[in-house]
């Protein structure tokens, strides 16, 4: 093995296989397989040579047949995981913006949408008392709200385009 390893392994790397390392390794399996067959030791590293030549034409067929990998795409082209730098400064804009229109929007549901806005969100018997409305209307109310401020928002320019979710 110490005479004739480094043979292998300039055979192995002049095909480019994509593991000399195993051609190298498969070679001196198929010595050991094939012992009894050497009659003549002198010609050890000719057979050594050749069946290591096979090995790594057997890589090459092996690989072929194996479907290429997808293109792998230099790392400065992909965008960097997570948000845009700027998302936090966007949604905070877009906050500021909403806000705004509630505030443009009728008291009553100005009150209504702020409280339901809470963190955490009141119950709607605290909601209730504190407008002095029914429980049971609450629900519609604010649906009614959340309709007319819709209807600004969809056709305020400075929403075109923005997630309001």
């Amino acid at each position: 093995m110490r005479r004739h390893n480094g043979l292998l392994w300039s055979i192995a790397r002049s095909f480019r296989v994509t593991q000399p390392e195993d051609a190298v390794q498969n070679t001196w399996l198929r010595l050991v397989e094939n012992l009894d067959r050497i009659a003549d030791p002198d010609r050890l590293a000719g057979w050594l040579a050749t069946t290591a030549r096979r090995e790594c034409l057997q890589i090459l067929r092996r690989d072929a047949r194996r479907p290429s990998p997808a293109p792998v795409e230099p790392l400065a082209d992909q965008p960097a995981p997570g948000p845009p730098v700027d998302a936090a400064l966007l949604l905070s804009e877009r906050d500021a913006a909403l806000w705004q229109v509630v505030d443009g929007l009728p008291e009553r549901c100005r009150r209504l949408l702020r409280i339901l806005m809470a963190s955490p969100p009141p119950s709607y018997a605290t909601v209730a008392a504190s407008l002095g409305l029914e429980i049971g209307s609450i629900g519609p109310a604010r649906q009614r709200c959340l309709r007319d401020l819709r209807g600004i928002v969809e056709t305020d320019p400075r929403f075109r385009g923005a997630p309001l979710d």
